[in-house]
């Protein structure tokens, strides 16, 4: 069963920048394909980005595009959302989760979802 821990969350002004990270245990990380997905209170869960098991393929949403950058470092069962230029839009609880297969924009496409880390971004 695997498991997905995000963190580096935090509050932070506009324009700011923070990089999450999501640790995983408990299976072959490295065959996986990883998302990005967050929430803003009152709205659906949305695609944010999404790598490759190896990290050389990548996609955004439109939204983050040239802002937001998806990396992964299987040596450490882990992957990284580096958000920069932040915007209070962009407020939102992030989760990571393990891609599953059809569409990869879908939250339906993913499985083992982590708890979530909280974004604030002030204006």
């Amino acid at each position: 069963q695997v498991q997905l821990v995000e963190s580096g969350g935090g509050l932070v002004q506009a324009g700011g920048s923070l990089r999450l990270s999501c640790a995983a245990s408990g299976g072959p990380f490295s065959d996986y394909a990883m998302g990005w997905f967050r929430q803003a209170p009152g709205k659906e869960r949305e695609f944010v980005a999404r790598i490759n098991w190896i990290g050389r393929a990548t996609y955004y949403a439109d939204s983050v595009k040239g802002r937001f950058t998806v990396s992964r470092d299987n040596r450490k069962n882990t992957m990284y959302l580096q958000m920069n230029n932040l915007k209070p839009e962009d407020t939102a609880v992030y989760y990571c989760a393990v891609y599953r297969g059809e569409d990869y924009y879908s939250r339906e496409a993913y499985d083992y979802w982590g708890q979530g880390t909280q974004v604030t971004v002030s204006s």
